[in-house]
C-alpha cells in the first residue's frame, strides 16, 4: 500500500481502445478456487458488533449486504493469493497468476470483467534457500542487485561478518556466503571487501527500524558497478529475515542457497469487473470498490493489500443481484507498490466524460489486520475533505453502531484513492490503523510476517465488509 481493467467508457469507442480482453491478454493455465461452502457471517445481522457502542440499527437493504457478507468466505480467497500465489511483484508471473484468479473468479461472479496491461520497470528478486529448510513462517524471497550476478544460484556455508570491514573476515572466507550488515554509504566498499575475499555471495541485512516498524527486503543499487556488474550475488533481506537467519546461524551451522533473477520487458495489468444496471446502463452513474492486489518484494500481502482485494471479491458476490441504479465497477490494481501505477495509468486513459460518470470510489487498503492497537478505522482523503465516498462510510458506521470508531475525515494519500483524487473523482482510502495516527501501521507491513496467521483479523475483515458494501450499495440505489 502506503494496483487492469478495461476502461469503463460506454461509447463504442472506449472499451476498444482503451483495453484489452482479459481472457486474450493472460493465458495463463491457473483455474478458479474450488467452490467453498456457505459461509455466514460471524454474528447475526442484528447483533452488536465486537467493538461497536450500541446495537446496529439498519435498513432492509442495509440488511441485504451485512446479512450475506462473509469473512470466513473471503478468507478462502486470501489463502490462494497470500499462501499459494504468496508475494505478487508488478509485471512479474507471480502478478500475472494472481491477476487471472481473480479475474476467474469475477468471470464466475457473471461480471464483464477486463484486463488493462501498462508497462512497468524491470525487477530484480532473489530466493534463500536451505536444507534443513528456512522457518517457513517466513517467505523467503528477497531483493537482488540490478548491478550484481543475476540469473544464477549459488551456494556456501554462512559466515556472519557484521559491518563487514576486512578484519571481520575469517581466513577461510572464500566460497561462502556471507551476511553483512548494510550501510548505505558503504555499500559498494562492503560489496567490493566481499570480492575482493573470493565470497560466493553477499547477503545485505537491514538496521532495524524503530518499533512497530520494520525494514523491509530490498534490490541494493550498487551504481558504480552499473557497466561492470559485480561477479557475484548481492542481496537484501528483511529485518525478519535477518534476524532468523542470525537465530538460525547462532544455534548450528548454516547452509544457504542464494538465486537470483531479472525480470525484463514487464508489463502489469489491472483488473476491472462490471454490472450495470437494468437500465440506462451505457449512460449511468458508477460507483466504484477498489484495492491493489499487487505486493512489496517479500511480502506475502495478507493484509496490504490482500485483505482489500478478497473484500472486493466478496462484495462483488454479494452485489451481483442486488437491485441498483448505477453501474457497480470493481478495479484490482496493479504495481499500486511502485506508485499507484496501476490506478494512474487507469485515471489516464478515462475521458474526461467517463470520469464524471464517477460518483464514489471505496479504496480498501489494509482493512484486516489483527495489530492490537490498529483500534480505530480511518477514513483518508488525499485532500483532507470530506466527499461522497467519507460520508457514505461515515453513514454506515452510524447505522452499524461503529460511529466512535470511525475516525474523522483526515488528510492522507499513498494509496490508490489518491490518483481518483487528484483529477476531482470523489474517493477516499478505508483502513484500520493505530488509534493516534494513520501513521500507525502494523509491525508487519510490508514485510515477511504479513501473513494470514501473524496479522489477519477475521472479525476487522467482517466489518470492513460491512461498512464498505452498505455505502457501496446505498450509492449505487441513490447516486
Amino acid at each position: 500500500m502506503e494496483s487492469r481493467p478495461d476502461s469503463p467508457a460506454a461509447d463504442a469507442e472506449a472499451p476498444e481502445k482503451f483495453a484489452v480482453n482479459r481472457r486474450r491478454a493472460l493465458a495463463l493455465g491457473l483455474g478458479g478456487a474450488a467452490a467453498l461452502a456457505t459461509a455466514g457471517p460471524a454474528w447475526a445481522v442484528t447483533d452488536q458488533r465486537p467493538g461497536a457502542v450500541r446495537p446496529p440499527s439498519l435498513g432492509v437493504h442495509d440488511r441485504l449486504v451485512a446479512g450475506r457478507v462473509s469473512a470466513r468466505r473471503a478468507l478462502h480467497h486470501l489463502r490462494h493469493l497470500s499462501e499459494r500465489i504468496g508475494p505478487r511483484i508488478g509485471g512479474t508471473s507471480s502478478e500475472r497468476t494472481a491477476a487471472k484468479y481473480l479475474a476467474d473468479e469475477l468471470d464466475d461472479l457473471g461480471y464483464r470483467t477486463t484486463l488493462q496491461p501498462f508497462t512497468v520497470a524491470d525487477k530484480f528478486l532473489g530466493q534463500l534457500s536451505s536444507r534443513p529448510g528456512l522457518p517457513d513462517d517466513l517467505n523467503w524471497q528477497v531483493g537482488a542487485s540490478p548491478h550484481a550476478a543475476l540469473d544464477t544460484r549459488v551456494t556456501g556455508r554462512v559466515v556472519d561478518v557484521g559491518a563487514g570491514a576486512p578484519e571481520n573476515y575469517p581466513a577461510d572466507v572464500a566460497g561462502k556466503v556471507v551476511l553483512v550488515d548494510y550501510v548505505a554509504a558503504q555499500r559498494e566498499t562492503l560489496v567490493a571487501t566481499a570480492v575482493a575475499k573470493r565470497v560466493a555471495a553477499v547477503v545485505f541485512l537491514p538496521a532495524d527500524l524503530a518499533e512497530p516498524r520494520r525494514a523491509q527486503a530490498f534490490s541494493p543499487t550498487l551504481p558504480g558497478s552499473a557497466t561492470s556488474p559485480v561477479p557475484i550475488p548481492v542481496v537484501g533481506v528483511a529485518q525478519a529475515q535477518k534476524h532468523r537467519l542470525r537465530e538460525r546461524l547462532a544455534a548450528r551451522p548454516l547452509t544457504l542457497t542464494v538465486a537470483t533473477s531479472a525480470h525484463r520487458g514487464l508489463t502489469s495489468h489491472n483488473v476491472l469487473a462490471e454490472r450495470a444496471p437494468r437500465w440506462g446502463g451505457q449512460h449511468s452513474p458508477v460507483v466504484m470498490v477498489t484495492a491493489h492486489y499487487d505486493t512489496v518484494i517479500g511480502a506475502p500481502g495478507a493484509n496490504d493489500d490482500g485483505s482489500g482485494t478478497v473484500l472486493c471479491l466478496e462484495l462483488a458476490r454479494v452485489l451481483r443481484s442486488l437491485p441498483v441504479d448505477a453501474t457497480i465497477r470493481f478495479g484490482l490494481w496493479g504495481s499500486e507498490e511502485q506508485g499507484l501505477l496501476g490506478s494512474r495509468y487507469y485515471v489516464a486513459q478515462l475521458p474526461q466524460a467517463e470520469r464524471d460518470r464517477i460518483v464514489a470510489v471505496y479504496q480498501n487498503d489494509m482493512v484486516a489486520t489483527s495489530w492490537d492497537p490498529a483500534t480505530r478505522y480511518w477514513l483518508l482523503s488525499f485532500d483532507g475533505l470530506a466527499n461522497r465516498a467519507t460520508d457514505e462510510v461515515a453513514a454506515a458506521a452510524t447505522r452499524l453502531g461503529y460511529q466512535p470508531r470511525i475516525s474523522p475525515v483526515t488528510q492522507r494519500g499513498s494509496s490508490d484513492h489518491q490518483s481518483f483524487q487528484e483529477v476531482g473523482i470523489a474517493s477516499a482510502n478505508f483502513s484500520w490503523r493505530g488509534e493516534e495516527s494513520p501513521a500507525l501501521l502494523e509491525p508487519p507491513y510490508h514485510s515477511p510476517e504479513d501473513t494470514i496467521e501473524k496479522n489477519i483479523s477475521l472479525s476487522r475483515l467482517q466489518v470492513s465488509l460491512e461498512l464498505i458494501g452498505t455505502a457501496a450499495y446505498a450509492t449505487a440505489r441513490r447516486p
